[in-house]
């Protein structure tokens, strides 16, 4: 399996590095690449990506996994 991770950016987008493929909720899939940052705020003209709206809107995110939180 290819190595792709997952980071949290403080108060903006999650960042995916690693080749994966991005599936909308239609079924169309968005081209494959290595990184991609996926929007968190909800305000992006781009989404499923950021565009760096949240900069402007001030969104503020949490940072820290809620404890007990994990799907399992």
């Amino acid at each position: 399996m290819a190595d792709v991770s997952i980071t949290i950016r403080k108060n903006g987008p999650y960042l995916v590095k690693g080749m994966v493929e991005l599936t909308d909720a239609d079924g169309n899939a968005y081209p494959a690449k290595d990184t991609m940052a996926l929007c968190r705020c909800g305000a992006s003209t781009k989404k499923p990506f950021c565009d760096g709206t949240h900069s402007k809107t001030g969104f503020q995110a949490a940072e820290q996994a809620v404890p007990g939180s994990a799907e399992g």
